[in-house]
């Protein structure tokens, strides 16, 4: 229903008790002394009353109109608009506006902004309770092994030559999981917080990616992925932390490598943006469905089919590359379709 100011209404009041008022009035004339409304004085007796008694009329309906309306609806308009704005004085709406169409807008805003909090809480709920529980795997398993093996060794493995080096190398591989988990958290945190200061320097990033696809080039072999670099002979300079960015890169090099399909490629391009170099891994894996690739940078976040097929993985190394490139000012990117391959991009300064 739309609401009229009180100005329509008391002028429509105001005309409906003018016609009134004449009406009667020659009603009343025709009934006393038919032949008074044919005299000029009546007929401007007439007029001048009704137009006194419109005014008149206006004026009563539209001050007692906006006393009680404004009355009515001013401690919740206040109420509404200082839980919006987190005020604690808010200045009176002016009396001529359109008060409860006003209010009716003011309280759906409020309503929608609400909608929208409730949903944001729910949404770091749920992000909450999975952080949670992710975090509480990712630690269990290795400390569920490193308890496996040292009471196997307390029962008398300690004692058998055969398992007990075998043991506690395990345990230690185990230990050294948890150690990265824990340093990786406390990585995230600091870049996060802005405590982690970074040591920005002018370096080639072509020599860099050269460098990272050496040290992982068994790990490359071991699947039968072929490592390739854009073929470029001319350094590119960038800038950044350089040790930072060479953990970008075999973050998702590493990545790329895992996910990546059996005698399959990995390659690294890089192009010229104007003010910034785009680098970008390409592989041919088993790709990520498209209404995951929003969350892939989330701490702990591993994709259904990812975490089905390959069990290794903290689920960290992406929200690092996330986080270290945003304390550089620059972006990260993802592309994908499932079966065909994925891409990651981020930017950094060229100079």
């Amino acid at each position: 229903m739309k609401y009229h100011e009180p100005r329509l209404i008391s002028l429509t009041n105001a005309i409906v008790v003018t016609v009134f008022y004449i009406i009667l009035f020659m009603v009343g004339a025709l009934i006393i002394s038919p032949g008074s409304l044919h005299h000029f004085y009546t007929i401007v007796f007439l007029l001048c009353s009704a137009v006194l008694l419109f005014v008149i009329s206006f004026f009563v309906f539209r001050y007692t109109l906006e006393k009680f309306i404004y009355s009515k609806i001013r401690l919740i308009y206040k109420t509404i608009h200082s839980i919006k704005t987190k005020k604690s004085e808010v200045r009176p709406p002016r009396i001529d506006t359109h008060f409860l169409d006003e209010v009716s807008h003011e309280v759906e805003e409020w309503q929608q902004e609400k909608s929208r909090e409730i949903e944001q809480l729910r949404q770091l709920e749920l992000y909450r309770r999975e952080f949670i529980g992710n975090v509480s795997h990712e630690l269990k398993t290795p400390l569920f092994n490193i308890q496996g093996y040292i009471l196997t060794l307390l029962d008398g493995g300690l004692d058998d030559a055969s398992i007990n080096k075998e043991y506690l190398k395990r345990s230690e591989k185990s230990i050294e999981r948890l150690i990265r988990i824990v340093e990786d958290l406390d990585e995230i945190s600091q870049l996060e917080s802005g405590q982690m200061k970074l040591n920005i320097t002018r370096f080639d990033i072509l020599a860099l990616t050269r460098e990272v696809m050496e040290l992982l080039e068994m790990k490359a072999q071991k699947k039968e992925i072929r490592l390739v670099c854009a073929q470029q002979e001319k350094p590119i300079f960038v800038e950044g932390d350089r040790e930072k960015i060479r953990q970008v890169l075999t973050n998702l090099l590493e990545n790329s490598i895992r996910y990546g399909n059996e005698k399959g490629r990995t390659k690294i391009s890089f192009f010229d943006m104007d003010e910034h170099i785009l680098t970008e891994i390409t592989d041919n894996g088993i790709g990520i469905e498209s209404d995951e690739l929003p969350r892939v940078f989330e701490r702990f976040y591993r994709a259904p089919r990812g975490r089905a097929i390959f069990a290794k993985g903290k689920g960290l190394g992406l929200a690092i590359v996330k986080h270290i490139l945003e304390a550089h000012h620059q972006t990260v990117n993802v592309r994908s379709s499932t079966g065909v391959g994925t891409t990651f991009g981020f930017t950094l300064k060229k100079v």
